[in-house]
């Protein structure tokens, strides 16, 4: 019989009790759930709710159910409505009335709130390690590559020369910003709903700065209505997740175009890449593709919290019910993707040369070259318009701006004299970009100092 049956006159029918259980997927949360409740029978003992002798027994039962259910001795029972009951009911099985004076001055809805927020709070900790090792491999690769030349893109079309080395310290700030993203969350969901009761608080003389201290919050949640029905903390996680898929998925976009044979920037480790079943010369960069496909995934997450949450009015709902099976999706498609990512990207092999011939194909260095006039004294856009129209003329006659004779520059100016040819070098364009956060190696090596910085702190 459920633990709450005593209003109702019989058994609730099997289908409805399928429907209404949630232990399926609720039972990660049993070590926290056993964490929580030692914190509370803690601070019973403490106050005077229940004796010294009864906490010290619930809280040793608590702990040898924890022992047999990571030993595999105890299992779940999948009829059980969910974890909390399910704990509670063995926890009744093994010492009778000691066992049931666990729930004094506690609802479910405290129960479950604390819960949630102390099994994300770890699962914040390890995502954010994951992604601070993703960094670590990132910049070590930019470390190798800060003179490696390719072609920066606008609109997809070459646009300008910069460094394998400066492409990925973008990345490395975008990640370096999930980790701030992550780091707000946990510090604005480290408070503690426990003692909040179904909505209302309890009339025994509880003392939450207590249980707050022993589970490691901050402070209590200030408000009881708040403390069961805010899911913010859910809602912020997964927008925080959904954002570091979008940079997985930016880049995993470019990691696809930079494997094909129209670029073939990078070759991935034949361990993270598929073939195909009837062409035996494909090698297909099959994990970025799922990683891309599942940032929808985790989109869809964050948009049923949001959706869910929406019209529910004070307090607790059975709605929010549903905040699990998505916050948990979330986070296990971010762990899973970011742990394939780094051995992904730590064993890639970079193609300079053909990076270097991409560079020296696109007139990348068409803005240098009006630079050059610009620096003798010609307004920019006199000089802008020049450069254009020598890059017409190139393409016409199929040269490049570094193979264009000099008696060509100078019937458009005689600004132009041999020292152009080292102006527009594609090494010169790279080494002269020397403004904070641009792509030459000394200023790629400051960008490489502060994350390092960043990641050490």
């Amino acid at each position: 019989m459920a633990l709450w049956a005593g209003r109702f006159s019989k058994e609730i029918d099997e289908t409805v009790n399928a429907f209404n259980s949630s232990i399926a997927f609720d039972a990660r949360m049993y070590k926290h759930d056993i964490q929580g409740s030692i914190a509370h029978a803690a601070m019973l003992g403490k106050c005077g709710i229940i004796t010294e002798e009864d906490s010290r027994i619930i809280i040793k039962g608590l702990g040898e159910i924890l022992e047999d259910i990571e030993s595999g001795k105890l299992e779940f029972d999948p009829t059980a409505e969910d974890i909390h009951m399910f704990i509670e009911a063995e926890l009744t099985k093994r010492y009778g009335d000691v066992g049931k004076r666990l729930h004094t001055s506690r609802s479910r809805n405290d129960q479950v709130a604390v819960d949630l927020r102390l099994y994300l709070r770890d699962e914040i900790a390890e995502i954010r390690g994951m992604v601070h090792n993703l960094c670590e491999v990132l910049v070590e690769l930019a470390e190798k590559n800060t003179e490696t030349v390719m072609p920066g893109y606008t609109h997809l079309q070459r646009a300008q020369p910069v460094t394998f080395a400066h492409h990925m310290m973008a990345y490395v700030q975008m990640f370096l910003r999930d980790l701030g993203r992550l780091d707000d969350t946990a510090k604005r969901m480290n408070v503690c709903p426990l003692g909040s009761g179904a909505l209302a608080g309890t009339t025994y003389n509880i003392d939450r700065e207590l249980t707050a201290s022993l589970l490691g919050f901050d402070a209590p949640m200030a408000n009881s209505l708040d403390g069961v029905s805010d899911r913010d903390y859910c809602i912020e996680l997964a927008n925080a997740l959904s954002l570091i898929m979008m940079h997985l998925s930016r880049f995993s976009e470019e990691v696809i175009l930079w494997c094909s044979w129209e670029f073939k920037f990078i070759e991935l480790d034949d361990a993270y890449a598929t073939g195909s079943s009837i062409m035996p010369q494909k090698k297909n960069p099959d994990i970025t593709e799922l990683i891309r496909g599942k940032t929808a995934r985790v989109y869809g997450d964050l948009n049923t919290l949001l959706t869910m949450m929406k019209g529910l009015p004070l307090a607790y709902n059975k709605d929010m019910q549903e905040d699990k099976e998505a916050i948990f999706d979330a986070v296990d498609t971010v762990k899973l993707c970011v742990k394939t990512f780094i051995p992904m990207m730590e064993t890639l092999s970079v193609n300079a040369e053909n990076m270097r011939a991409a560079a020296a194909k696109g007139f990348i260095n068409a803005t240098d070259c009006a630079d050059y006039l610009v620096k003798k004294g010609m307004p920019f856009r006199d000089a802008y318009k020049i450069s254009g129209t020598l890059v017409a003329e190139c393409i016409a006659k199929g040269l490049t701006l570094e193979t264009l004779p000099m008696e060509e520059y100078q019937k458009m100016t005689d600004l132009f004299t041999e020292d152009v040819y080292e102006a527009i070098s594609l090494e010169t364009c790279v080494k002269g970009r020397l403004s904070q956060g641009g792509p030459s190696p000394d200023a790629v090596a400051v960008q490489i100092a502060l994350a390092k910085a960043q990641l050490e702190a």
